[in-house]
């Protein structure tokens, strides 16, 4: 006759060191399940761990070197083994002893002499709690892989529209390339510094600080907006040109809520931007622009910028000037404690001017890149004229 099928068929464990018990509990399961037996402790946690770990253990408690509560208690502290159900076969019928095996993580607890019916009935119960707790858990597990799947979709997807968009002003402005990479790092370096400040720790987590890098290169998006014989003017601005250069905060804002507009929703992740791209030019004494905004009145958000885009337009050379030493940049940076900047901004950049000096350098233009603007400036001259 051939040898029963067992595929499919639940797995118990039995632990007894009596070896009549381990029969009378083969004997027990063996029509309904597949039966595996240990005489020891150290022998069950092997089976436990292996390959084919079983479905439920039938655990006694009285047993030499190892008691079944010590191996129930290594059971539930191994990873591998702590969702296998323990159901306490014993002798010891104390409350004192029921309370201590269900307290280290056993599920159920059967006193001898056993009623068959009775042992048979809980095990069932308890595989097909079991069954569903494993298929939860995978539901979870596989919901959980989607979840992080769609979030990375969607953080890909922000970060190629922020992309796209600080693209578009490179396109449009000179002076922006690696200006746009200086000032992100700037602006996280201070937002990290900051980040313990009792102002501004309620608002500089890793989440924020990580929105605030990608949001950074946005703040002069505006200025695609603005006429070529302003943008690219090698020389000071003149009264009436200054006016319409300093609309490119409003421009930059309006165009970023414009695609909102067009998504027909309000996206979280383009408030910071719209903050940085219409407050940057704010002054903590009330004198900047577009809107006067002084103190804490000006987000956070554009505070940081302000810092960071003055410095690098100081430091940074230009076809038509000179860039600033690092050192005259932060005594002006300094000397606008207060006035143009958020006086513990200021004392953040000025604990961190080194680091600084080490994006400057890292980032800096190239002559390659002095050459590209030179001929730029060239072409919009020669069609001037």
């Amino acid at each position: 006759m051939d040898a029963p099928d067992l595929s499919g068929r639940p797995t118990i464990l039995v632990v007894d060191n009596t070896p009549d018990n381990l029969i009378l509990m083969s004997d027990l399961l063996t029509g309904d399940y597949q039966v595996k037996v240990a005489n020891g402790g150290e022998r069950a946690l092997a089976i436990a761990t292996s390959d084919s770990p079983p479905d439920l253990i039938l655990l006694d408690i009285m047993m030499p070197a190892m008691d079944g509560y010590e191996v129930c208690r290594r059971l539930k502290c191994d990873d591998r083994t702590t969702d296998i159900p323990v159901i306490f076969l014993t002798a010891k019928s104390e409350e004192e002893d029921e309370k201590k095996g269900l307290e280290l993580g056993a599920v159920d607890y059967i006193t001898k002499p056993i009623s068959p019916s009775i042992v048979m009935a809980r095990v069932k119960n308890h595989l097909a709690l079991k069954t569903m707790a494993d298929f939860l858990r995978d539901q979870n597990e596989f919901l959980k892989i989607e979840v992080d799947k769609r979030t990375q979709a969607l953080v890909a997807i922000q970060d190629v529209t922020i992309q796209t968009m600080a693209s578009l002003a490179e396109t449009r402005d000179s002076d922006t390339g690696n200006h746009i990479r200086r000032t992100q790092f700037y602006v996280k370096a201070m937002a990290e510094r900051l980040r313990r400040h009792p102002r501004f720790g309620w608002f500089l987590n890793d989440a924020n600080i990580d929105m605030l890098f990608k949001s950074a290169p946005l703040h002069d998006i505006g200025k695609v907006g603005i006429p070529d014989h302003i943008l690219l003017k090698p020389g000071r601005f003149e009264p009436h040109e200054f006016e319409i250069m300093k609309t490119h905060t409003t421009l930059g804002r309006d165009a970023i809520e414009h695609a909102e507009h067009q998504l027909g929703m309000n996206v979280e992740f383009l408030t910071m931007a719209k903050e940085i791209a219409l407050s940057h030019q704010e002054k903590w004494d009330g004198s900047g622009y577009p809107q006067g905004l002084a103190g804490e009145a000006i987000p956070l958000s554009a505070r940081l910028m302000a810092i960071a885009d003055v410095y690098d337009a100081l430091i940074s050379r230009r076809v038509y000037k000179a860039g600033m030493p690092h050192e005259k940049a932060v005594a002006i940076i300094v000397e606008g404690r207060g006035t143009h900047f958020d006086p513990d901004m200021v004392d953040a950049f000025t604990e961190l001017q080194n680091e600084f000096r080490a994006i400057a350098k890292r980032y800096a233009d190239s002559d390659q890149d002095m050459a590209k603007k030179k001929e730029q400036l060239d072409r919009l001259a020669g069609a001037g004229g």
